[in-house]
């Protein structure tokens, strides 16, 4: 038995490690799409950490496999589906650790992130199939000797200097992930790229028949035309995309508080819908939506096209997802729009 052997957990105890590792770092990954604030890095610490305590036990798995799969005669109805598994682990692993590396590969619309993304979410459902295929439930036997307990501390030890490792070689070599924020996303220079959730692309928005409405649960709803509209205020503020890459911009425009205060919000009024021309929409507490703001302008031009004419939403501390282009209703309610999960899929069709 070779000093990999040794040191490798109990069988099935690998098998149920993986299960759990994929599930929390799917969950911390959805999770984390909602994360724009600093004061939430640990979620994405603990996504990595997570992510890299995978791999060394995919080694284990693949030392004990490996016979099985080479040898065609040993395969059953599930080995495709446990094969097309690995692949994906593989590479969901790989592309995660590229992009924290400052790799830039090219693939269309996409990048590593996407990629990476994409994977850990197909692995998931697959890993579950999987499980129902080759379920061996977990023993006593397997947890309790004391060495298991040290092997899982080193594991996730090694994994929490990885992490840091990786950031420090990107730092190290200049790579574009050296300007890396917490969530991942690396600093875009120049023009930010005209990026919109899922599928949304309209028709330019004709000033002549646009405008605004604030209107729900308020004393006076208010209908405002393009002119209407006169910058207020002016911030800065970092726009940063699930995509992977983020921007940081002065933004003119008006706050939504000032509007909400325009069409007095009666009581009872909690929350706050800001909604596109393409039925795009995302709600906000009360409070958060007074401090966001709908901007006309970017960088000292007016907002074209791409990037939301005439109004985009400005939430600072929220991922660009929640910074709703092409704004043309404001709703004040007593609960979040619970539409806004059909339509954040369905708008851009």
């Amino acid at each position: 038995m070779g000093p990999l052997a040794r040191l490798a957990p109990p069988p099935r105890l690998v098998d149920w490690s993986l299960f759990a590792l994929v599930g929390l770092a799917a969950a911390t990954g959805l999770t984390s799409f909602w994360v724009g604030h600093p004061s939430g890095a640990a979620l994405f610490w603990i996504h990595a950490v997570v992510g890299l305590s995978i791999p060394p036990l995919l080694v284990y798995k693949f030392r004990r496999v490996a016979g099985r799969v080479r040898d065609r005669r040993a395969w059953d109805r599930a080995t495709p589906l446990s094969v097309a598994l690995a692949a994906v682990a593989v590479t969901a692993a790989a592309t995660g650790v590229a992009w924290a590396v400052g790799m830039t590969v090219s693939l269309g619309f996409w990048t590593l992130l996407n990629l990476h993304i994409l994977c850990g979410l197909l692995l998931v459902p697959l890993l579950v199939v999987h499980l129902r295929a080759r379920y061996r439930p977990l023993r006593r036997v397997d947890v309790r000797e004391r060495r298991v307990a040290i092997q899982y501390a080193g594991l996730a030890a090694a994994a929490g200097v990885t992490s840091t490792l990786l950031g420090w070689l990107a730092g190290l070599f200049g790579t574009p992930a050296a300007t890396r924020r917490f969530t991942g996303s690396r600093e875009h220079d120049g023009e930010p790229p005209v990026t919109s959730w899922v599928a949304d692309d309209p028709d330019p928005v004709d000033p002549a028949t646009w405008t605004l409405s604030v209107e729900g649960l308020v004393e006076r709803p208010l209908e405002l035309r393009v002119d209407d509209v006169e910058p207020t205020t002016e911030r800065r503020a970092l726009l940063d995309c699930t995509s992977g890459w983020y921007a940081d911009c002065d933004w003119r425009g008006v706050r939504l508080g000032d509007l909400l205060d325009d069409a007095e919000a009666r009581d009872g009024a909690a929350w706050v819908t800001v909604r596109s021309v393409t039925g795009y929409r995302w709600s906000f507490p009360l409070p958060a939506a007074r401090e966001a703001m709908l901007a006309t302008h970017r960088s000292g031009d007016r907002l074209d096209h791409g990037h939301g004419y005439p109004l985009r939403l400005v939430a600072p501390g929220r991922r660009g997802f929640q910074w709703v282009k092409w704004v043309e209703a404001v709703e004040v309610g007593r609960r979040p729009d619970p539409s806004r999960w059909v339509a954040i899929f369905v708008s851009g069709l």
